[in-house]
C-alpha cells in the first residue's frame, strides 16, 4: 500500500531540498575556489579569471612552497602543538569533569561557578601575557599549550556527559576495590568515547589553527607553527623571500595570489581528512553531553 504525499509535504520537501543545496553550495564554493586557484595559472589568479574550475593548469606555486624549508619546520612544530597539546587537554578535562560531575567533591558548586564564570570573563591578553613570563615559559613550546590545556566549555560537556553514565557501574567498580583513577580509566572513559571524540576533535581543531598565541608567545622562527607562515604569505610579507625553484620565469608579484590559496590547501588538507574519522561521533557526542536525561 503506497502512502499518497499531500501537495503541501511536497510544497515542504521540495522547499527543504532546495534549501540544502543552497547550503551546501555555499559551504563547498569556498573550498572548490581555493582549490582551482592553487593549480591554476598564476596570471590567471591574478587576473581573477578563476571562478569555479582551474584555468591553465599549473602546479608552480606547490613546487615552491614545497620546497621552502621553512614549510617542513612549521609544519612538524603544528603536529607537535595539536598532538601533545590535545592530550594534554583531554587528560586534564577527563579528570577535572569526573571530579566535577562526582557530587561527594568538596566545594563541587564553587568550581563549577568558577568554570563558568570563566566562559563569560577572561583575566585579558596582559594579565595572561605576564603570567605567562613570569612562568618562565615566554619563546617555549609549552607557552602554545598549558595556557589552553582546558576548555572551560569542553569541560562543562564531559562533565555532563559523566553524571549521564549511570552510578551503579562506579558503585560496582568501587566494591571490586578499584580506586577513583581506575574508576575514571577502566570505566569512564571507555563509556564516554562519543563525547571524548568530540572535544579531541575541538581541542585539535583549535591547536590546528591557532596563530595568535604564537605570535605573542614566541620569538623564534624554529618554533613557529605552520599558521604563522600561512599569515605571513597572505599578507604577503614572506613572498619576496622564498626563492623561485620552479624553473619558471614567473615573477613574486604574479605568484603571491597563487602563493596564498596553495599554502590554505596545504594546511587545512590534513584537519578536512582526519574530520571523516571522528565525523560518526560528533553527533551523538554533542546530543548526549549537553542534555542531562
Amino acid at each position: 500500500m503506497h502512502t499518497r504525499i499531500s501537495r503541501d509535504d511536497k510544497l515542504f520537501i521540495a522547499v527543504s531540498v532546495t534549501l540544502v543545496f543552497i547550503v551546501v553550495a555555499a559551504t563547498l564554493y569556498p573550498f572548490l575556489y581555493v582549490f582551482s586557484s592553487s593549480i591554476s595559472d598564476p596570471l590567471a589568479v591574478l587576473q581573477n579569471k578563476v571562478w569555479l574550475w582551474p584555468v591553465g593548469f599549473s602546479l608552480a606555486a606547490y613546487q615552491k612552497l614545497l620546497l621552502y624549508p621553512q614549510i617542513g619546520i612549521g609544519y612538524m612544530n603544528t603536529l607537535f602543538y595539536t598532538t601533545v597539546g590535545t592530550a594534554v587537554n583531554i587528560v586534564l578535562s577527563a579528570m577535572m569533569g569526573y571530579s566535577l560531575s562526582r557530587k561527594t567533591l568538596v566545594f563541587r558548586n564553587f568550581f563549577i561557578i568558577l568554570v563558568t564564570f570563566t566562559l563569560m570573563f577572561s583575566g585579558g591578553l596582559i594579565p595572561t601575557f605576564l603570567i605567562v613570563k613570569n612562568l618562565g615559559l615566554l619563546d617555549t613550546r609549552w607557552a602554545l599549550i598549558l595556557p589552553t590545556a582546558i576548555s572551560a566549555w569542553n569541560l562543562l560537556l564531559l562533565k555532563t556527559f559523566f553524571e549521564n553514565i549511570p552510578k551503579e557501574l562506579e558503585e560496582a567498580a568501587i566494591i571490586d576495590g578499584c580506586t577513583d583513577m581506575q574508576v575514571l580509566y577502566r570505566i569512564m572513559v571507555p563509556l564516554s568515547m562519543p563525547a571524548l571524540a568530540t572535544i579531541t576533535l575541538f581541542y585539535a581543531v583549535g591547536h590546528w589553527n591557532s596563530y595568535f598565541n604564537a605570535l605573542i608567545y614566541l620569538n623564534d622562527p624554529q618554533r613557529f607553527p605552520i599558521q604563522i607562515f600561512l599569515r605571513n604569505i597572505v599578507i604577503g610579507s614572506q613572498t619576496s623571500g622564498a626563492v623561485d625553484t620552479t624553473g619558471t620565469s614567473v615573477d613574486n608579484s604574479i605568484m603571491t595570489e597563487s602563493l596564498k590559496y596553495t599554502m590554505i590547501m596545504i594546511v587545512s588538507t590534513p584537519i578536512i581528512i582526519v574530520y571523516p574519522f571522528i565525523q560518526r561521533h560528533f553527533v551523538s557526542g554533542i546530543m548526549v553531553g549537553s542534555v542531562k536525561g
